[in-house]
């Protein structure tokens, strides 16, 4: 790897006693999310100490922050050689390595890390993630247990322990770690404080599951779109002990809202919420009410098209495919924005041994760029594009109900396709969310879904191979 150091002639007019303000100033601008300005002087401060650990690993997170992610992995495997014994530096190269998907060599240079600074709650946390991401589940709990330990107060561990806990299983822990995730940096509260505390001497409270008769109860649809699907089963559950219910969601989610809820107290702004007593996620739902794997409210289909827009659609699939062809729907990528998006989305071309079954017929419910992969479509199977005319999930849950089958990675529609009960295989990644649990090919959660694992990271054939395999044996 280079030596990401500039020639100290730049810098002549610096004095070696200029180093440490200028290290502290760009530790300042990168917590303030200034990494462009903060690089500027570290690379003053690595001419005037081309060896220094800290240095040379504040330019790594620089790098990363900035998005220059090759650059980033460059300037933390240079801090490791220049000084082999900072823990600090394997930790860097650690998390730019797993980030990268080279999970042995992030693991690697993770024990190293502990190893020589094993009080040091950030370097075991990071290595509990590695070791998730290996499938390593066990261990991963252990280390972040250990992280926990050090740092009770730091939320990053609990959630990763409430990942690790809820993908095996245990849920009563589980779902009491999985509290900490809106103390994550960067998460908003799921309710506005200005909120919680107008009007009141007292702010209003979180509910703690206890039944109000005579009290009124805000749930908030918080989280990704799957996520409000799934949890949206939970609504009518909080009814039966609040009936005076009221609920916040983004305008993509009141058609699932507003159908679980019977179309009633819905709302897409805080300003427009009449006054509540207390309030919940619908991700908190599960945990008031002690959920564990055997009792997961799993009455399907919870969700339903709308008959007339489910008409209009049936008549236009029913024109353009040809008749007696079994129609399979197809998601191959999620949102981009996702954290975790380059590991469970994957491209059109890569579902190609489905493209080659006889008497079926595709159709993309694909939306966002990668749309575009439909142009270098070339298969036996006739595929037909609708995603440019969804406009919503009302659309999306039309189309399902046309649909003999919906081969998906996870994302929301996927959820969408659990909750009707329409059949449905989800192709997932070697370590996926934690909701999937392991080593099942079924889910509690939807009971019409069947799962397809990679068996090792990044690699699809095998799970592509495997679903293309059930629907040939279905079809028998």
């Amino acid at each position: 790897m280079g030596n990401p150091t500039l020639p100290s002639a730049l810098f002549a007019s610096l004095a070696p006693a200029d180093g440490p303000k200028l290290l502290d100033d760009a530790e300042r601008l990168l917590r303030d999310g200034n990494p462009e300005a903060a690089d500027l002087r570290l690379s003053r401060a690595i001419a005037l100490a081309p060896a220094d650990p800290r240095a040379l690993g504040l330019a790594g997170v620089a790098s990363h922050l900035s998005g220059q992610s090759d650059q980033a992995l460059r300037r933390f495997g240079w801090t490791v050689h220049v000084a082999p014994g900072h823990a600090a530096a394997h930790n860097d190269l650690c998390e730019a390595l797993r980030r990268r998907g080279r999970l042995e060599e992030a693991l690697a240079h993770g024990r190293l890390a502990a190893a020589l600074e094993p009080d040091r709650f950030d370097i075991l946390y990071n290595l509990g993630i590695v070791y998730y991401d290996r499938l390593e589940i066990d261990r991963a709990i252990l280390w972040e247990r250990r992280a926990v330990r050090l740092a009770p107060e730091v939320p990053g561990p609990h959630f990763e322990l409430a990942e690790g806990l809820l993908l095996s299983g245990c849920f009563p822990e589980g779902w009491q770690e999985y509290e900490w995730r809106f103390r994550l940096p960067g998460v908003p509260p799921p309710v506005p404080p200005s909120l919680l505390e107008s009007g009141r001497p007292v702010p209003r409270p979180p509910w703690d599951g206890r039944p109000m008769p005579s009290e009124r109860l805000l749930l908030i649809a918080d989280q990704g779109f799957g996520d409000v699907v799934q949890f949206a089963r939970y609504i009518p559950l909080a009814e039966r002990l609040c009936p005076d219910l009221v609920i916040a969601g983004s305008p993509e989610t009141l058609p699932i809202l507003r159908q679980v809820s019977g179309g009633r107290r819905c709302h897409q702004d805080w300003e427009s919420l009449p006054d509540f007593d207390r309030w919940c996620p619908l991700s908190g739902l599960p945990r008031l009410f002690g959920t564990t794997l055997a009792t997961i409210p799993a009455e399907i289909p919870y969700l339903h098209a709308d008959p007339e827009r489910a008409a209009w659609w049936k008549e236009r699939l029913d024109g353009l495919l040809p008749k007696g062809m079994q129609r399979i729907g197809l998601v191959w990528a999620g949102r981009p924005s996702h954290g975790n998006d380059q590991n469970r989305s994957m491209r059109l071309q890569q579902l190609k041994p489905l493209f080659d079954l006889d008497k079926v017929a595709l159709v993309s419910l694909q939306v966002g760029p990668t749309q575009a992969e439909i142009g270098r479509y070339f298969g036996k199977a006739p595929l037909v594009n609708l995603g440019a005319g969804i406009g919503d999930f009302d659309d999306t849950m039309a189309i399902l109900q046309s649909l003999d089958r919906l081969v998906s990675v996870d994302t929301a529609v996927a959820h969408l396709a659990g909750a009707m009960g329409v059949p449905t295989s989800i192709l997932l990644p070697f370590a996926p969310d934690w909701r999937w649990l392991l080593k099942r090919g079924d889910t509690p959660w939807y009971p019409a879904v069947t799962l397809h694992r990679q068996t090792s990271p990044g690699r699809w054939d095998e799970p592509v191979r495997a679903m293309v395999a059930s629907l040939r044996f279905r079809r028998r």
